[in-house]
């Protein structure tokens, strides 16, 4: 027995294991998934917002480590359809929940299981062969026992649909807790192989989506009330201006801000174009620290009559 273990030290080192995969964060409107997503990725990646249903498109974060390569997913939130937009983003929800590796399924510490928890942990129920691992989130915004009482409900939660969690695990992307430790439990449920990105990687979402989803939030903010989402941003051109010496690029970003009323345009653009201006100025700040270069954005606001009830529109802006 004693020769086996030194042979195994002197010898060739058996090779670690690296492992590549897909996880997407699941959870209703505001369980933390977006934080989550750039706690663990380590960089503002996700599109976050106070106000459920901003993340539109596929924006994958990727935790790098030296063993792994853990690429997330994420996906629109699943809610009952009222429009074709939103049986659109269900059927993207269903396949992706197929495709990935392992889901993390997010429910809020702070508030009990609801209706809108039921309803995506049945839909859940019915996607059998992907490992399913409960995230109990914002645990820094109660006590222990209120914790407990949730790992409790979660358990229950998966015994009553027959659904076998993979791990049940409390974090505070906040305050930063347990954030790798969930990295840790989601790794060993990827496949084995070779990193699937190179590693300088955070996202994989074209940059003009990016860009767009930076528009898209400035010019939310603040109107979501009046606004929820009845504003899609097009980015048309990114060009590097001409004639710049090399070590003073600019880049002119050309995009269209799409309303569905023109009684809306006013909210968007403000008394004599002030807010226009302030969506303008903040998004380029962000833009300019994503891209690291300097831009010059032009903006347009234009009306596309009820584009959320219009397949061709909805093609044309992307969905």
């Amino acid at each position: 027995m004693g020769a086996m273990s030194v042979r195994t030290q002197s010898s060739e080192p058996t090779e670690a294991v690296h492992r590549a995969g897909f996880a997407c964060f699941v959870g209703r409107p505001n369980a933390g998934k977006s934080t989550l997503t750039n706690a663990l990725v380590g960089q503002k990646v996700a599109i976050t917002s106070n106000r459920p249903q901003t993340t539109r498109h596929t924006v994958r974060g990727i935790v790098h480590r030296p063993d792994a390569q853990l690429i997330l997913v994420d996906t629109p939130g699943l809610h009952k359809p009222r429009t074709l937009l939103g049986e659109r983003l269900n059927d993207v929800v269903r396949t992706t929940w197929a495709e990935v590796d392992v889901i993390g399924f997010c429910l809020p510490a702070d508030q009990k299981i609801g209706p809108g928890d039921r309803f995506i942990a049945k839909e859940l129920a019915g996607i059998r062969k992907t490992p399913k691992v409960a995230i109990v989130t914002k645990t820094d915004l109660v006590d222990p026992k209120t914790l407990a009482e949730q790992l409790i409900a979660v358990d229950q939660l998966g015994k009553e649909l027959g659904i076998e969690w993979a791990e049940i695990v409390p974090v505070s992307a906040v305050g930063d807790r347990q954030v790798d430790l969930l990295a840790d439990l989601l790794i060993p449920l990827l496949p084995e192989g070779p990193a699937l990105y190179p590693e300088g990687d955070l996202t994989d979402e074209p940059e003009q989506v990016m860009v767009a989803e930076l528009i898209r939030e400035a010019a939310l903010e603040g109107v979501r009330d009046e606004l929820p989402h009845s504003i899609a941003v097009v980015v048309e051109e990114m060009l590097p201006r001409e004639d710049r010496p090399a070590d003073k690029p600019l880049l002119d970003i050309h995009a269209n801000v799409y309303i569905e009323r023109p009684s809306q345009k006013g909210i968007i653009i403000g008394p004599k174009g002030k807010r226009l201006k302030e969506v303008g100025i903040k998004s380029r700040r962000h833009i300019e620290a994503l891209l690291g270069t300097p831009v010059f954005l032009d903006l347009h606001v234009k009306v596309a009559k009820d584009w959320q009830r219009d397949p061709k529109q909805l093609r044309r802006l992307g969905f």
